[in-house]
C-alpha cells in the first residue's frame, strides 16, 4: 500500500492518482491529510504538494487538481526524452512536471469544457486539441507517464509490488445501416433509383432490382461474412446498432422490422452488441432511454454498451445520462476524423464531470482508429500510422480499439483493404 500526503484531499486528486496509481499500474493507495500519521508510516509513502516535508518521495503539484469549476490554463509542452509533457515544476520534484495534474486536464477533457471553435457538425475537433497541436496526439502519453512514474517508485521501493497489464485489441462495428437496398420501402426504393440514374450508376440500378427481387443479398448486408471471421481467427467484435427514429440525421429502416431484429438477434449469438444512439439522444435524456429500452427489447438483456460515432458528444451531459440509465459502458472517446488519443490515455477510465466535481459510474473505453479517416488519406500511410499506434499501447500493455463500418466490408466500398486493417488489429499474420 502506498500512503500518499496532500494537505487537502479533493475529489480531483481521489480520481487522478487511482487512474494512474490503481487503474494503470495496480497499487493499492491511501490518501493523509495529517503530517503526524504520513512521518509516523513506515512503508511506501510520497508527498504531493507544494515543498517537501523532508526526504520522503516528493512530487510537486501545480493548483489545477486543488480548484473547483474552470479557469484558464496555460499549456506550455515540453520534452520529456522521446515524449511530451506539460506543466513543469522545479527540480525538487521527482519528475520534472506534475503528472497528476496534466493526466486530469486530458482524462477530464478539459479543454473541451473551454471556448473553442466547432466544426461543421457542432463537435470539438481534433485539430483543438492539445495534443493535436503540439504532435502527441497518436501517443497515450498518460500511459506512458505511468510506465515513468513506475520506474521512479520501483527505484525507490524495491519491494513494491506491480501487476502486469496485458495488451489487447478489439474492433467495432458501427451499423448506422443494415440494409443498402433492402427494407427500405417503395417510395425510398424508388427515389433511391431514381438518384443513381441521375449519377450514372446503373450498376446500383441493376443491384437494387435484384436485391428487391430476392436474386441477390443487399451489399451491406456482410454480418455473415463477419461471423465467419470472428470463428475463423478466433477474435471477438463488438458490433453497435442503431435504433433511433427516423429523421433528416438518421436514416436507417424502421427499427422495429423483423428483418432487422433478426439481424441483431443473429450477431447477438457470436459477439457482444450495443448502441449507436440517434442525433436527438445526446442532448435528450426521454429520446436516449427511449432507443435504450428498444435495444434491450430485441435482445432481451439489460444494454451494457454504447457508442457515437459520428455527433457531438456534449460533455459531460451525455455521460450523465449514461449514468443515470445506468448504461455501464461507453467506447465513444475518440476523433472520427483524426486517429489518436483523444483523452491521452489507451486504458478505459471512469468519467470526471467538471460541473459536479464528482467521478461518474459508466467507464470509458477509448477508440484511436475509425474507419472515416481512410476516405481522405493515403491507405499505406494509414497502415503505418496504425503499426506504430499499436506499438505504442502495447509498450504499456493498454488496449488498441478501432472502430469501422459494415459498409467498410461491403463491395460498393472504395477501398478493398478493409480486412487487411482488421487483420493487422488483431495481429493476424
Amino acid at each position: 500500500m502506498l500512503l500518499i500526503y496532500t494537505q487537502k484531499i479533493t475529489p480531483r486528486i481521489v480520481y487522478t492518482f487511482k487512474h494512474i496509481c490503481t487503474n494503470i499500474l495496480g497499487i493499492h493507495i491511501k490518501f493523509t491529510s495529517k503530517i503526524e500519521e504520513f512521518i509516523a508510516h513506515e512503508g511506501m509513502k510520497l508527498s504531493y504538494g507544494k515543498q517537501a516535508l523532508g526526504n520522503e518521495l516528493f512530487l510537486q503539484k501545480v493548483d489545477l487538481l486543488m480548484e473547483q469549476g474552470l479557469s484558464e490554463v496555460e499549456i506550455k509542452v515540453q520534452p520529456w526524452g522521446d515524449d511530451s509533457c506539460f506543466f513543469p515544476v522545479s527540480e525538487n520534484s521527482a519528475l520534472p512536471f506534475d503528472i497528476f495534474a496534466a493526466s486530469f486536464f486530458l482524462l477530464s477533457r478539459y479543454e473541451e469544457y473551454l471556448p473553442h471553435v466547432k466544426d461543421d457538425l457542432g463537435r470539438f475537433p481534433a485539430s483543438e486539441s492539445v495534443g493535436y497541436q503540439e504532435g502527441f496526439l497518436q501517443s497515450p502519453v498518460v500511459d506512458i507517464w505511468a510506465y515513468k512514474f513506475k520506474e521512479v517508485l520501483q527505484e525507490r521501493f524495491p519491494e513494491i509490488a506491480l501487476e502486469k497489464r496485458e495488451f489487447h485489441s478489439r474492433a467495432i462495428i458501427a451499423v448506422e445501416h443494415v440494409f443498402n437496398f433492402q427494407n427500405k420501402g417503395f417510395l425510398r426504393s424508388l427515389a433511391g433509383m431514381h438518384l443513381d440514374i441521375i449519377k450514372l450508376q446503373f450498376n446500383k440500378v441493376i443491384d437494387r432490382i435484384q436485391v428487391l427481387l430476392r436474386i441477390k443479398k443487399d451489399p451491406i448486408n456482410i454480418f455473415e461474412d463477419l461471423i465467419a471471421f470472428i470463428k475463423e481467427h478466433k477474435v471477438s467484435l463488438l458490433f453497435m446498432f442503431q435504433l433511433s427514429d427516423f429523421s433528416i440525421y438518421d436514416r436507417n429502416i424502421n427499427y422495429n422490422r423483423n428483418p432487422y431484429r433478426s439481424i441483431i438477434k443473429y450477431v447477438g449469438d457470436y459477439a457482444k452488441v450495443g448502441l449507436i444512439p440517434g442525433y436527438f439522444a445526446y442532448e435528450d435524456f426521454k429520446t436516449l432511454r427511449k432507443e435504450k429500452l428498444r435495444m434491450e427489447n430485441t435482445v432481451h438483456t439489460p444494454l451494457e454498451r454504447v457508442i457515437n460515432v459520428k455527433y457531438n458528444l456534449n460533455i459531460p451531459e451525455f455521460y450523465t445520462f449514461l449514468t443515470e440509465l445506468e448504461i455501464p459502458q461507453d467506447y465513444s472517446m475518440g476523433y472520427p476524423e483524426a486517429s489518436g488519443f483523444r483523452a491521452g490515455t489507451c486504458s478505459p477510465f471512469l468519467f470526471y464531470d467538471i460541473n459536479t466535481e464528482s467521478t461518474l459510474a459508466s467507464k470509458i473505453h477509448p477508440y484511436v482508429f475509425n474507419s472515416n479517416i481512410v476516405e481522405h488519406n493515403d491507405f499505406e500511410k494509414i497502415t503505418t500510422e496504425v503499426g506504430k499506434m499499436l506499438e505504442e499501447v502495447k509498450k504499456v500493455g493498454g488496449s488498441f480499439k478501432a472502430v469501422f463500418k459494415n459498409q467498410d466490408f461491403s463491395e460498393y466500398s472504395e477501398h478493398q483493404n478493409y480486412y487487411s486493417l482488421l487483420k493487422q488489429i488483431y495481429e493476424i499474420r
